[in-house]
């Protein structure tokens, strides 16, 4: 890959970083030359890196080279939960019975990484085996569908970060142990149902 493809990749993931942990607050309005002042990046790259960003829905063109962090909002949310629970129940229900030995003792072990930082309360830790376990739930229904749940989950995070101080249910792992337990059985309709409620309520 060339420097130019590297410098891209590099911003963005760091401009796309921003924006999920609310470092460039929803609906932020600034000219590209101050976003690249702002995170200390160069012009160039972050030119096509906004380009990738705005076709992944988080960035939204502004006349005057000015760009908008896309804002958050109910319908958004909506359409988010509707696209997640439709597609990843789905694939789940593909992948239940092509789970091996090695992913149920994969997602055993992430389920127990989730259970330790909900009970300290460090999301930042939190957050990574949990977006394992739903990816590792779903791998065998191939890599062009879990990139796209990966995009879903990523941008969920931003509705999530905000209700992780109203209360314990955005903590819960009580549906996830669920979800397992029925992957483990091979009850393709249950553990797919079980999934689709749990993204529902959370």
């Amino acid at each position: 890959m060339s420097a130019t493809g590297q410098n891209t990749d590099v911003v963005y993931e760091r401009v796309r970083g921003a924006i999920l942990d609310g470092e460039l607050a929803a609906g932020t309005v600034m000219s590209q030359v101050a976003l690249a002042e702002e995170l200390g990046i160069s012009r160039t790259p972050l030119r096509e890196a906004l380009r990738l960003l705005q076709g992944e829905g988080l960035i939204e063109a502004e006349p005057n080279r000015r760009v908008r962090v896309a804002p958050m909002t109910a319908s958004d949310m909506e359409e988010l939960c509707v696209m997640r629970v439709t597609l990843e129940a789905e694939a789940l229900r593909l992948s239940v019975p092509l789970l091996t030995p090695e992913d149920l003792a994969r997602l055993e072990g992430v389920m127990a990484e989730m259970a330790h930082f909900a009970q300290v309360k460090d999301y930042r830790r939190w957050v990574v085996p949990h977006r394992d376990f739903h990816r590792a739930l779903t791998s065998p229904a191939g890599p062009r569908t879990n990139v796209l749940l990966g995009q879903l989950f990523d941008h969920s995070e931003r509705y999530r970060r905000l209700h992780i101080g109203y209360g314990p249910s955005a903590w819960a792992t009580a549906g996830h142990r669920e979800i397992l337990d029925a992957s483990k059985a091979g009850d393709r309709a249950g553990s797919g149902g079980l999934l689709a409620g749990h993204l529902a309520r959370t």
